[in-house]
C-alpha cells in the first residue's frame, strides 16, 4: 500500500496574498478632456463650461473615474477641479490618471487599508501571477507595509517561491 498523499504547501502555514482581490468591482472608465477642447487642443473657458453643462454626468453613478487629457494641450487646474464638481455627486471615486494610472492609484489605496496585523509573524507568499496585471507599484506598497509586522515575504506561488525578506 502507497502512502498517503500528502499537501505540504497547505500544511506549510503559508499565506497567499492575491493582490487583485483588492481592486474594487466597480467600473472603471476615464473622462478626456481633450474632446471638450477648441480644437482638441485648447482650452476656452466659456466653451469649456457650456461643454461641461452638457454632459449628462449619471452615466459615472457609482464608477470610478480617472480624468486626463489625451492631447497635449496645457490644462489650467481650475478646469480638472471644475470636472471633479461635476462628477463628485456621482462618481464613486475620482482620481487623475488615464486608465492604467487610475486602476494602479485605486490599487495602492486599497493596499494602505489593509490592517498589517493581521499579519503579524506570518509567512506570506504575495501571489505573482494572475489573470489580473498587477503594476509594480502595487508590489513595493504591499512589501513596505507588510515588511515591519510578518516572518516573511516571498514572491510567487506556493508550490515555487522566491524568497524576498526574513526576520532575522
Amino acid at each position: 500500500m502507497s502512502e498517503p498523499f500528502i499537501n505540504k504547501v497547505a500544511e506549510s502555514g503559508l499565506i497567499s496574498l492575491d493582490l487583485a482581490q483588492y481592486i474594487p468591482n466597480n467600473e472603471i472608465v476615464v473622462f478626456d478632456i481633450k474632446p471638450y477642447l477648441f480644437m482638441e487642443l485648447i482650452l476656452k473657458e466659456k466653451d469649456f463650461r457650456a461643454s461641461l453643462s452638457s454632459i449628462d454626468w449619471t452615466q459615472f453613478e457609482n464608477k470610478i473615474v480617472g480624468i486626463f487629457c489625451s492631447t497635449d494641450a496645457i490644462i489650467p487646474m481650475w478646469a480638472n477641479m471644475l470636472i471633479v464638481a461635476n462628477l463628485s455627486p456621482f462618481a464613486k471615486a475620482i482620481y487623475f490618471g488615464d486608465e492604467n494610472k487610475t486602476r494602479e492609484l485605486v490599487l495602492l489605496e486599497e493596499i494602505q487599508k489593509i490592517d498589517a496585523n493581521t499579519f503579524i509573524d506570518q509567512r506570506v507568499v504575495v501571489k505573482g501571477c494572475g489573470d489580473t496585471p498587477i503594476g509594480e507599484s502595487a508590489f513595493i506598497a504591499i512589501t513596505q507595509k507588510l515588511r515591519p509586522v510578518v516572518k516573511s515575504i516571498m514572491y510567487g506561488e506556493p508550490c515555487s517561491t522566491v524568497p524576498v525578506y526574513k526576520k532575522k
